[in-house]
């Protein structure tokens, strides 16, 4: 069975005649009343009964139009879809751990290409759903971070997914609270000083391994846990809970607002600090579209501009 024939069909369908169907077609009536038997025999029913005054539909042939027509139709779409040029729009999607910084980079690049001709996506996601979603070819960047503590596990995520990691920037550990938090004002603040008030972390669903978490220090014992799903939720609640989470210090004023700061977390020898080696992931051997490459130079700006 091929496209032309189930043309043909139809537009025998819509013209009931045979000799009309073969003049719009520019075909021959042998080629097309050739070419519709050879699909009748193929399927092994009868689509038209002849008469000497045209066709008609046969009941089988009511069923098989149906489907034929819808078939056609998809078909049609996609044709145009890909031949008219105008049509075309380019493609940029981002998944990546709850970063503001990495929306507010998102946010000047669509400002930059507009949305009439482009296409946008940003998923902010689970560690593994962003390097599946690279892996996957489902998004062109990832973004997420490294430290002593996770890099073992990550590289060898990166391997078996095929992806490479180009670092971004290196950022100490901060604690991210809101302003009327009562540890707010501090200069920096202790491991101690934390424990009374509870630990915000982003769930990471089925793969809930310390290596996969979005927060810096996990490898240090907070005895006070909250797990959210999304940024939204874990800024209510660090106001409402006095609640905190352990971030890289580099957060978006313009999307977060003035109502939350970070804090230098100050270690000691019990609890030390660590570094978090922010980056992107690529699939392997890729050059980064037009749209890619302005993102992720927006964000390197946007590093070197804190």
């Amino acid at each position: 069975m091929t496209l032309q024939q189930l043309l043909y069909v139809l537009t025998v369908s819509d013209e009931k005649s045979m000799n009309k169907a073969a003049e719009k077609l520019f075909v021959s009536q042998p080629t097309l009343t050739s070419a519709i038997q050879s699909l009748e025999k193929e399927l092994d029913i009868q689509i038209f009964n002849r008469t000497s005054h045209g066709v008609t539909v046969t009941q089988q042939g009511q069923e098989f139009l149906t489907y034929a027509r819808q078939l056609y139709q998809q078909y049609e779409l996609l044709k145009n879809r890909y031949e008219d040029v105008s049509l075309r729009r380019n493609k940029f999607r981002v998944s990546c751990q709850h970063y503001s910084f990495a929306t507010k980079a998102f946010v000047d690049t669509v400002k930059k290409y507009g949305t009439s001709k482009y296409d946008f996506a940003i998923s902010e996601t689970k560690t593994m759903h962003v390097i599946e979603d690279v892996g996957n070819s489902l998004s062109e960047i990832g973004i997420l971070y490294l430290s002593n503590y996770n890099r073992r596990f990550m590289m060898k995520q990166f391997d078996e997914w095929n992806l490479e990691f180009h670092k971004l920037a290196d950022c100490d550990a901060f604690v991210y609270l809101y302003k009327g938090h009562p540890l707010a004002n501090k200069k920096s603040i202790t491991y101690e000083e934390l424990l009374p008030y509870p630990n915000m972390t982003f769930d990471q669903g089925d793969n809930p391994s310390m290596y996969t978490a979005e927060e810096i220090l996990v490898e240090n014992e907070f005895p006070r846990k909250i797990q959210v799903n999304d940024r939204a939720t874990m800024l209510n609640l660090m106001r409402g809970l006095n609640g905190y989470t352990l971030c890289s210090g580099i957060i978006s004023r313009d999307l977060n607002g003035d109502d939350y700061v970070v804090v230098p977390y100050e270690a000691n020898v019990e609890n030390p600090n660590s570094m978090m080696e922010i980056g992107y992931i690529t699939r392997k051997n890729t050059v980064l579209s037009e749209i890619g490459s302005t993102y992720i130079q927006t964000m390197k700006d946007y590093f070197s501009n804190k």
